[in-house]
């Protein structure tokens, strides 16, 4: 294809996406409504400004693959061990009870036992990129329903990879022509495909845990994001085409690889780094999604189209909402589940494919199968607006208890975690509260972790960053940058995105402090002051000081230079009358803090009134 052509079609579904998605947000009926229409108007089917979407699809398929890995990200070992009840149990469950419904379903329909069988569990699965985006829009994430979906969703993206392996053993014995064979293993015995799978697994795992964490501690030590990001986006495709080149799904290889990296200190940079193309990529694909929607079937056989989508729906509607009360799932919460797990599922195009080429589906079906599971992905934004509409009075979005779906929202962010923030950090932790502590230098991060504390790799200045540590519901930011200048742009940046945090911020001296507040920030401390004042103290009492002299001289000196911190505060900015009217504060601090003292030393034992 033409530059000039790549140009025109990047023009169209750009200028599809930017005109359809606010007008549907402001409709309420959210992003991935607004691009699935895009899609069908600009699609073959309508205006036609677009031509078949198999090419544009496998490349918005990519959205899928970053998708999944940004998912594995947020799947630690030791959460997913957590979470094996959902996963497991409800999500296991719902796979094997909604595909054989479904099977079940085909075979009242006349469908041979392998297509029915086929059919029943690649329509099980559902659609991961738009339930989970749909629940981030609308704040369902944190919530009972949320962390069902999400153990439920996981469960079927890894079950497909059985799925895959499992399809051709339908063409044995039913004269159908062989699955087609993909990757670099077509032509070997099924023995050495399986243990080619193995050892790429096996390599995405040790590489994961061994090789890629010393490699960004090098990458990160040229402090270019650039290099860092291309570093990011280049392990998620070689990723994925290890995956294809043994025949699984990419996807499935990139959420492992995620999962592999969710300890990571690396872990927030990443997302930070990919969160952008996995939003542009998984835009174009829902486009795609809705420019493959078969409108001249729709109106061919609209009432047959209809009872595939509508039976679809309400068989997967009542088994997920049966499996989810069986797993003592609350009831609104089930039903929530239940309506948005409705749809078929963005894996179903692919083992579709895969299914019609060998034999197991006819043809006709498949295409009516298609246009079923793209219809319904369209209409779950529509239903859970109906949903919340109708039947969600009351509903609330609040994280409940016992929720461990995704990290817990943090009460406070430390940016910066040396010798001063390890402390303000640790003090926060020991008392109960939850931190999301970041750091700009690798070789600090590596450090601290040795002993075991949890602090991630990633420059706090970038917005996308911050957001992604949990700056939106965080209720404090503590800025410990040793920089000066990135320690003022941090506090500029939290104080105009986020007027939740109330911002405590590091001073190097009282100049700094000064611009700190300009910038923003609720609380400045100097960083030697406390530590001066601690040791002049100690300092006093080996002079010949009693304890509460040397305590309460301290206290005086702290408020009389409070005092003049504030009063300096008025003319900060204007240079000659700063330093005059420091010069006139300081030989008055000095007078009325020998008064103090002469006092102080009159009545030793007395207390500060």
């Amino acid at each position: 294809m033409q530059a000039g052509s790549l140009m025109l079609l990047a023009l169209v579904y750009l200028t599809a996406g930017v005109v359809s998605v606010p007008i549907a947000k402001r409709l309420g009926l959210g992003s991935v409504l607004g691009y699935l229409m895009a899609g069908a108007v600009i699609g073959p089917f309508a205006l036609h400004l677009v031509g078949d979407q198999t090419g544009v699809m496998h490349f918005a398929e990519f959205g899928v693959v970053i998708m999944l890995f940004l998912i594995g990200l947020e799947v630690r070992p030791a959460m997913l061990w957590k979470l094996r009840g959902v996963f497991f149990g409800l999500g296991g469950s719902q796979v094997l009870a909604t595909g054989l419904a479904l099977a079940g379903a085909g075979l009242a329909c006349g469908l041979d036992w392998r297509s029915a069988v086929a059919l029943g569990f690649i329509l099980a699965l559902s659609s991961t990129a738009i339930v989970l985006q749909t629940f981030e829009e609308k704040g369902l994430m944190h919530t009972a329903a949320g962390s069902a979906a999400f153990g439920i969703l996981l469960f079927q993206d890894v079950s497909t990879i059985p799925m895959f392996a499992a399809l051709p053993l339908l063409t044995m014995g039913s004269g159908a022509a062989p699955a087609p064979e993909h990757g670099i293993l077509a032509g070997f015995p099924a023995w050495m495909q399986a243990l080619a799978i193995l050892a790429a697994v096996m390599l995405i795992i040790v590489a994961g845990r061994y090789l890629t964490r010393p490699a960004f501690r090098f990458i990160a030590a040229t402090r270019s994001r650039e290099i860092f990001t291309a570093s990011a986006l280049l392990l998620v495709i070689a990723v994925a085409l290890l995956m294809e080149a043994v025949g699984l799904s990419p996807a499935l290889g990139a959420f492992l690889a995620g999962v592999v990296l969710a300890d990571s200190e690396f872990r927030r940079e990443l997302e930070g780094d990919i969160e952008p193309f996995r939003g542009l990529l998984l835009g174009l694909f829902f486009i795609s999604i809705g420019a493959s929607i078969d409108l001249r079937l729709a109106l061919a056989q609209p009432l047959l189209l209809a009872a595939f989508v509508i039976g679809l729906m309400a068989i997967k509607t009542v088994v997920i909402y049966i499996v989810a009360r069986v797993f003592h799932v609350e009831g609104r919460a089930a039903v929530l589940t239940a309506v948005a797990l409705a749809q078929g599922g963005e894996f179903a195009f692919v083992l579709l494919g895969i299914a019609a080429a060998s034999g197991i589906i006819p043809a006709g079906i498949s295409a009516l199968t298609t246009a079923t599971v793209a219809i319904s992905m369209a209409l779950t934004p529509l239903t859970l607006l109906g949903y919340k509409r109708w039947c969600s009075r009351g509903l609330s979005s609040a994280p409940e208890p016992g929720n461990d779906a995704f990290d817990q929202r943090p009460d406070a962010i430390v940016a910066g975690f040396g010798r001063f923030g390890q402390i303000a950090a640790r003090l926060l932790i020991v008392n109960g509260f939850k931190t999301s502590t970041l750091d700009s230098s690798a070789e600090q991060v590596e450090l601290v972790r040795r002993f075991g504390r949890r602090v991630y790799y990633g420059d706090a200045t970038r917005l996308d960053l911050l957001r992604a540590a949990g700056a939106a519901d965080a209720r404090l930011l503590i800025v410990a940058i040793d920089d000066r200048d990135q320690a003022e742009k941090l506090v500029e940046i939290a104080a105009r995105h986020f007027p939740n945090l109330k911002i405590f911020a590091r001073a190097y001296d009282r100049r700094h402090a000064y611009r700190l507040l300009d910038k923003g920030a609720h609380v400045v401390e100097r960083e030697t002051f406390e530590a001066g004042l601690t040791l002049g103290a100690e300092a006093l009492k080996a002079l010949g000081f009693r304890d509460s002299q040397a305590a309460r001289a301290a206290r005086l000196f702290r408020r009389h230079d409070e005092n003049m911190f504030q009063s300096l505060a008025q003319v900060w900015g204007d240079e000659e009358r700063f330093i005059v009217a420091s010069r006139e504060s300081s030989e008055r601090m000095n007078e009325l803090l020998a008064a103090d003292m002469q006092s102080m030393l009159r009545e030793p034992d007395a207390e500060q009134r």
